[in-house]
């Protein structure tokens, strides 16, 4: 669902700003270090802006919010001064996603923002401000509007509000599409999503269904999607920037619509998430959609495999063997393990079909990847230092970390099949369940620059806090395009 709060920069003062727009609150941040009151903002008040930080014992941490009322014009206004800490990028989302969340139910907001990444304040107050919901809408609505003023001007601030704008709305995207109950969300759907981004963004799409699937030897995504009526898909969308593209890389997104672990049937609270187990692959389509209004110089193709697994008298069964794109083969020993048996195809068809100069799969692959890293952190496998190091400093920089995980060569006997190439799961005795899981994948890359994000942890959050809200994240979003327009 579009975010409805809308973000531009105000030139004059806070107040004057206030007048002219109408805006119920106002907002003056305060660092963590010695305060510079807003002499304009405070001039009516009777005490000091210090004071008032003094008697609420308030530290100018990000997130922080001490309120009071103030008149400008001919009104009473709510003034806040908000914490900016030290005004670093993730600082600042953070205080971007509190003001947004503060302004809830109220038409305007100004804000007077330090100097920093106004790109990440944007982000933060517009992502907060994102909603799912089917049917009424909520009591309060978000935030009507945030005018920002800054010592640099609107004109200055214009750019960086236009970048942050983009990357929480791709981020949004993302969210949405992963939302979207599985009643609604077959591969066909999400085909048609993939169409309509590539429509409004100026790219190319291609969508294999199942009989072109069987002719090109899509045997992973085949198997997965037998069991469901609602057969599988791989969207291909394509980017190509004015000129000669600077390089050519390949983003691969696990796109299984639902996941009821097919014959493997998952217990009943383990599958209450399962429509966001394409979240991969909504990442992907909503940062190919992003591309061309960030002038991203690489050529970028977007895989999306897309299946729904489900039990039926058709489904893929234990035991079963399939063959890949290129004639890999794998041993299905848990049909639960699905994400990487859609990947492989893609993954193989991107190395030999397309010829990247790197390729970067978005999963949530395993639960071993949560349980190691938590619910914040993304992890990350490479065989390719220099790949690796690039997606980590994007996701430091985006607000969307990732902590690189071995892949453990000692480890990949675990996947040792006796009746094909690789088994789906890995053999007891081992454990590092998504350590083995990344070394799958890695067959089906042809030794390419290649890495693996395994975003189960932070795909999904259970709670607000700062930028993230309830339900899906769109985690990978921001970082695959800082690392894209880097």
């Amino acid at each position: 669902m579009p975010i409805e709060t809308r973000i531009h920069g105000a030139g004059g003062t806070v107040s004057q700003t206030a007048v002219e727009i109408g805006a119920e609150v106002v907002a003056v941040p305060v660092g963590s270090g010695p305060v510079a009151p807003d002499a304009e903002v405070a001039a009516s008040l009777p005490f000091s802006l210090d004071e008032l930080l003094a008697l609420h014992t308030a530290k100018g941490d990000p997130g922080e919010i001490v309120a009071t009322q103030v008149r400008i014009g001919d009104r009473v206004r709510e003034l806040l001064l908000y914490g900016v800490g030290e005004a670093s990028p993730a600082d600042l989302r953070r205080a971007g996603a509190t003001l947004a969340r503060r302004g809830r139910g109220r038409s305007a907001l100004v804000a007077a923002v330090p100097a920093g990444d106004l790109a990440a304040f944007t982000e933060g107050a517009l992502l907060a401000s994102y909603e799912f919901r089917i049917g009424a809408p909520a009591p309060r609505r978000p935030l009507g509007a945030l005018a920002v003023v800054t010592e640099a001007g609107p004109e200055a601030g214009a750019a960086a509000i236009g970048r942050g704008t983009a990357r929480a709305r791709a981020a949004a995207l993302a969210r949405d599409l992963a939302n979207t109950p599985a009643r609604e969300k077959d591969p066909s759907w999400l085909a048609e999503q993939a169409g309509r981004v590539a429509a409004e963004a100026g790219l190319t799409i291609r969508v294999r269904d199942e009989k072109e699937l069987a002719d090109g030897g899509f045997g992973g995504l085949l198997a997965v999607g037998a069991g469901s009526p609602r057969p599988p898909r791989l969207i291909e969308l394509s980017y190509r920037p004015e000129g000669t593209p600077e390089r050519h890389l390949v983003l691969v997104g696990k796109g299984i619509t639902f996941d009821s672990g097919g014959l493997s049937l998952k217990p009943n609270d383990n599958m209450k998430t399962m429509k966001t187990d394409m979240a991969g692959g909504g990442v992907v389509i909503a940062v190919m959609g992003a591309l061309r209004a960030l002038g991203v110089r690489a050529r970028v193709t977007g895989l999306v495999a897309a299946a729904e697994n489900m039990p039926s008298g058709s489904a893929m069964r234990p035991g079963d063997v399939i063959t890949h794109v290129g004639g890999t083969t794998s041993e299905v020993l848990n049909t639960d393990a699905e994400g990487r048996l859609v990947l492989a195809d893609a993954l193989a068809y991107a190395d030999a079909e397309l010829d990247p100069d790197a390729v970067v799969d978005v999963a949530t692959l395993t639960g071993a990847a949560k349980v190691a890293l938590g619910l914040r952190t993304g992890a990350l496998f490479s065989p390719d230092d220099a790949l690796a190091g690039a997606l980590t400093a994007a996701g430091a920089a985006a607000g969307e970390p990732l902590w690189r995980l071995p892949l453990v060569e000692d480890y990949r006997a675990a996947i040792d099949s006796d009746v094909a190439d690789v088994r789906n799961i890995g053999r007891p005795g081992y454990g590092g369940g998504a350590i083995t899981a990344a070394l799958f994948l890695r067959e089906f890359t042809g030794g390419r620059p290649w890495a693996h994000l395994d975003v189960a942890g932070p795909g999904r959050a259970t709670a607000e806090d700062a930028e993230l809200t309830r339900g899906a994240t769109g985690f990978g979003t921001r970082l695959l395009l800082e690392w894209l327009a880097g």
